[in-house]
C-alpha cells in the first residue's frame, strides 16, 4: 500500500496545547496564528479547547477492539477500513493537507504535555503516518521517509528555566536532547523535517512588553521561513545504519551522544 500524503503548498497546521486562556502561550498562539496567516493558510488544533481525548483506548480500534493482535498493526487496519474515531480522522485530514506543522506547548517535566503526547499516540497511526515498505529493498520507510514526507515542522516551547539551565551543560538537560523523542523519534520517523526549536525561556517571568517581543521574534521568523534550514538528520535508507540499525562504527567514532544522528557530526 502507499501511504504518502502529498501536502498542499502554502498550508499550515498549528497544534496548540495549553489549558489557560490568560497565559503567555495563549497570546503566542493567537497572535502567532495571525502573523503566520499573512504568509500561509493556517488551520489550528487547540487541543484543550477541543476537549481532545489523549487516551488511546480499545474503542480506537473499531471492529478490531476485541480481536487479539498487534495494537499498532490493528490501528493501521482500522485506518484502512475507516474504523478510527471521527476526532482522530479529523486531525489526520488536517495533517494530510498541511505543508508546515507547528507544535506549541509548555515544557512540563522536561517533555511535552500528556495531552499532546496522546494526540500523537492516537493520530499518527500505522497506515496513515508510517508502516509502508520500500518496494525495491523491503526496508521500512521511516526515519526520513514515510507517510508524512514532504512536511516541515516548527516546535515552539515555553520553559520556566533560563537558556543556560537548558543548554548543553545545563542541569535540566539540553533542550535539543529533551526534544529528541519528538524531533527524531516522532517527526523524522514519519518523514517530517524539523527546524531548530523556537524556545521561549524564563516564560514564567515575562511581562507584557517581553511577550510582545516574543511575538515579534516569531513573526520575523515566519517572514524568513523560506530561507530557514531544517535539521540534517541521517536517513535510514542512506545505508549509514546498515545491518543493526545502529550507526556504522566508522561514522562519529567513539561517540554515543544524540548528535551523531545529524549528518556531518
Amino acid at each position: 500500500m502507499t501511504i504518502s500524503h502529498p501536502p498542499t503548498p502554502g498550508t499550515a497546521l498549528w497544534v496548540y496545547t495549553h489549558p489557560r486562556k490568560s497565559s503567555l502561550n495563549e497570546r503566542i498562539f493567537r497572535e502567532g496564528v495571525a502573523a503566520l496567516s499573512e504568509h500561509r493558510t493556517v488551520v489550528t488544533s487547540d487541543l484543550y479547547a477541543q476537549d481532545f481525548d489523549p487516551a488511546l483506548r480499545k474503542s480506537d480500534l473499531g471492529r478490531f477492539a476485541e480481536i487479539p493482535g498487534n495494537l499498532a498493526e490493528q490501528l493501521g487496519d482500522a485506518y484502512e477500513e475507516q474504523q478510527l474515531p471521527e476526532d482522530v480522522r479529523v486531525e489526520q485530514r488536517k495533517i494530510a493537507e498541511a505543508e508546515l506543522l507547528i507544535f506549541q506547548f509548555p515544557l512540563w517535566w522536561y517533555g511535552m504535555p500528556a495531552m499532546l503526547k496522546g494526540w500523537f499516540d492516537r493520530v499518527l497511526t500505522a497506515g496513515f503516518a508510517h508502516g509502508d515498505l520500500d518496494p525495491e529493498t523491503g526496508m521500512p520507510l521511516r526515519y526520513g521517509e514515510g507517510g508524512l514526507s514532504g512536511r516541515k515542522a516548527l516546535i515552539i516551547v515555553t520553559a520556566g528555566d533560563d537558556e543556560r539551565t537548558l543548554g548543553p551543560r545545563g542541569i535540566s538537560g539540553d533542550l535539543d536532547a529533551l526534544m529528541f523523542p519528538l524531533t527524531h523519534g516522532i517527526l523524522w520517523y514519519t518523514g517530517v523535517e524539523s527546524y531548530e526549536i523556537h524556545a521561549i525561556y524564563d516564560a514564567d517571568d515575562l511581562d507584557d512588553e517581553a511577550g510582545a517581543r516574543e511575538v515579534q521574534r516569531l513573526s520575523e521568523w515566519f517572514a524568513e521561513l523560506n530561507e530557514e534550514a531544517t535539521r540534517p538528520f541521517r536517513k535510514l535508507s542512506d545505508g549509514e545504519y546498515r545491518g543493526t540499525r545502529a550507526l556504522r562504527a566508522d561514522l562519529a567514532p567513539g561517540r554515543a551522544d544524540l548528535g551523531i544522528h545529524l549528518a556531518g557530526n
